[in-house]
């Protein structure tokens, strides 16, 4: 009888060799923090990010500054971020406004959210779920006509489930979806905004969404609110995702989910994917030594993660 070893084993069939990690601490964590990052430390950010070897980076949203005063530099870190080569560089976008202005910017993609809650849609954005579709057709148009490369995404946000609507009917999810793509979205991800999201119900929806979206369906959003960010993270990445959304520190959250917790944190993913042999290009190490500056820049603030407390196990590199 042949001896089993570890060593020979199989790969799993279904885990992908390689994992983008899309940071958006940035945007969806500071917008989340009353404390104003100075614009030299979110280009501090980026670059010390990018050093470490992350790929893709959203930067901040072109909302009014006034609703967001965390996010008014976006236009100033965004063109620092595009003179780093071969980084991604995303913004969040509202409306048509803020389109133009990603187009103008030349970033190189703009994900336009959009809650398949009915209730939280109209808290966050005052539209309806089928009025933000209809604003992405005449994004699409605008991009088209401007002869602009941005990419459009349909971020599906509270996709799971919604604090203030409660359950959220996968069939919306998927209708919505179908929209996006039908009003010109180029491709569509999902979101568990809210942290309601478990493995099971993440992999049904997931594989769901594949069947309409095909390739175009391009990543997932998971918060850590209940403690299930990371197996959810895993779950999507068994239904075929290879690019996953993190915050460093697990900042963020969103403001209709009082005591949410946040993003999963960038350290910890990274961590997870290392230690499975999924290729992220990242290196953890400088990702915590990041962490250990970002949270003496955000002093007083609650951070989140796990590796940070215990640090790298000897055995990663091994």
């Amino acid at each position: 009888m042949q001896a089993f070893s570890f060593e020979s084993a199989a790969h799993p069939a279904w885990l992908p060799g390689q994992v983008v990690i899309r940071e958006v601490g940035l945007r969806d964590g500071l917008q989340s923090i009353a404390a104003i990052l100075p614009t030299d430390l979110k280009r501090e950010w980026v670059r010390r990010a990018y050093e470490a070897g992350q790929r893709e980076i959203e930067v901040g949203s072109f909302v009014p500054a006034h609703l967001l005063p965390q996010l008014a530099d976006t236009a100033e870190v965004l063109a620092y971020a595009r003179t780093l080569p071969g980084l991604l560089v995303s913004v969040l976008v509202p409306n048509l406004k803020g389109a133009r202005r990603a187009i103008e910017a030349q970033a190189d993609l703009m994900l336009v959210p959009l809650s398949a809650s009915h209730a939280h849609s109209l808290a966050n954005l005052r539209k309806t779920p089928d009025e933000v579709v209809a604003q992405v057709a005449l994004m699409r148009a605008e991009r088209d006509a401007s002869g602009s490369r941005t990419l459009i995404e349909g971020g599906l946000s509270t996709a799971f489930g919604c604090t203030l609507q409660g359950r959220v009917e996968p069939a919306e999810v998927l209708r919505l979806m179908q929209a996006l793509l039908d009003a010109g979205a180029d491709r569509v991800s999902l979101a568990d905004t809210v942290g309601y999201a478990d493995p099971v119900a993440v992999a049904r929806l997931f594989e769901a969404a594949r069947r309409i979206a095909g390739e175009r369906l391009c990543g997932g959003h998971f918060h850590d609110t209940r403690g299930l960010g990371l197996a959810n993270a895993l779950a999507a990445m068994q239904a075929g995702v290879t690019r996953l959304d993190a915050s460093l520190a697990g900042i963020g959250g969103c403001p209709h989910a009082p005591g949410a917790s946040g993003n999963i944190a960038t350290e910890d993913l990274a961590y997870m994917l290392a230690s499975m042999g999924c290729a992220t290009g990242v290196d953890t190490s400088r990702l915590l030594a990041l962490r250990a500056d970002l949270a003496q820049w955000l002093a007083g603030q609650t951070l989140h993660g796990a590796v940070w407390r215990a640090g790298l196990p000897s055995t990663l590199a091994a």
